[in-house]
């Protein structure tokens, strides 16, 4: 019993003189990233070559044009004149003969050379159409041909004397042309030429466009009724207006900066009937070194083609429908007030 009662009593308590617990081993530090990988600045670096590159070769350029064509070389002396190069320019003849030549073609070549665009790229995505890779292909072509050497084939071609063109015609009947030296003649030169270059790579545009419009459409459309001619009005040319945008935007571009082709075909002439704003423009920086007039030429031609396209965006874009909202219901007030009216 005296044993039992020894054992039966309160639990002891624990001694301090007993061994502290070690403490828990830590994690190991992480070392902080350094500012250059950190996730934020990581695309910023992707970009920065890009950056450098249109800082260096675009945004420097343009403003060291505008701040020549703030300028004049007199005496070889490089002197500020404000406004009075643009001033010059609105006062110039030549700039006015040069932009009048530039507008005629683009308004008869631009509308020309899409139109066939079109034709081609229905053509070109119709079943009916057998080798429709090669015909893609060959009309793709002039594409890829440099403009000087195109210009110098076309040159040979409408040659007055011993052009092709003049001896095929003369098989038929009609006389030489004179395709290089009369003025109108000269423009229809330039026109056919920038046709045959550029007519093929819009219709791959307009075809690309063509396959990505469902064929449900066109299904319904012709079980309602709907003719070919209205089949392509309703149906393909509301289709093609994302690319119709897209290359009337860049032909006027392109047409507005006409360089190339007048200066290898006929060099302005004859009596400056080719001379274009972009021929105009190179005379007087690199014929006669007037860089300052050459560079608000530039900004003059600039702000044109800024403000044809904008009119073009605005007349292209797609107009969503206003929201037609619900009509009120009468107020009793009114209705019985119009009752009384009658009464």
């Amino acid at each position: 019993m005296s044993v039992l009662s020894s054992t039966a009593g309160p639990a002891a308590r624990p001694t301090t003189d007993a061994a502290p617990i070690a403490d828990a081993p830590r994690p190991p530090r992480r070392r902080r990233r350094s500012s250059i990988g950190h996730p934020r600045i990581t695309p910023y670096l992707f970009l920065l070559p890009t950056i450098v590159l249109f800082l260096g070769f675009k945004l420097y350029p343009y403003l060291s044009a505008f701040w020549t064509s703030l300028t004049s070389n007199i005496g070889g002396v490089i002197t500020f004149v404000g406004l009075d190069n643009y001033a010059r320019l609105l006062q110039d003849p030549l700039f006015y003969t040069a932009l009048g030549n530039t507008a005629l073609i683009l308004v008869v070549q631009v509308p020309l050379m899409l139109g066939l665009g079109i034709v081609l790229s229905v053509a070109f995505n119709s079943l009916l159409l057998k080798g429709r890779g090669f015909f893609r292909m060959a009309y793709f072509v002039p594409i890829v041909m440099g403009l000087v050497a195109y210009g110098i084939l076309f040159s040979a071609l409408f040659d007055s004397s011993a052009g092709i063109v003049n001896e095929i015609l003369g098989y038929v009947g009609i006389g030489p042309i004179p395709w290089l030296v009369d003025p109108f003649w000269a423009k229809i030169s330039i026109v056919l030429a920038m046709t045959w270059h550029y007519t093929g790579q819009n219709a791959i545009i307009y075809l690309a466009q063509l396959q990505s419009i469902p064929g449900e459409l066109y299904e319904a459309a012709q079980v309602d009724g709907a003719n070919a001619w209205q089949r392509f009005r309703n149906v393909t040319l509301p289709g093609l207006r994302p690319a119709l945008l897209l290359t009337v935007i860049l032909s006027t571009i392109g047409t507005l900066q006409l360089f190339d082709e007048p200066y290898v075909l006929t060099n302005g002439g004859p009596d400056n009937a080719t001379l274009t704003v972009g021929m105009y423009l190179y005379q007087n920086g690199f014929k006669y070194f007037d860089f300052g007039y050459a560079s608000a030429i530039g900004y003059a031609l600039t702000v044109i083609i800024a403000v044809v396209s904008l009119i073009q965006f605005r007349l292209f874009r797609e107009r969503t429908p206003k929201p037609v909202s619900p009509k009120k219901p009468a107020s009793p007030k009114k209705s019985m007030s119009t009752k009384e009216k009658t009464r």
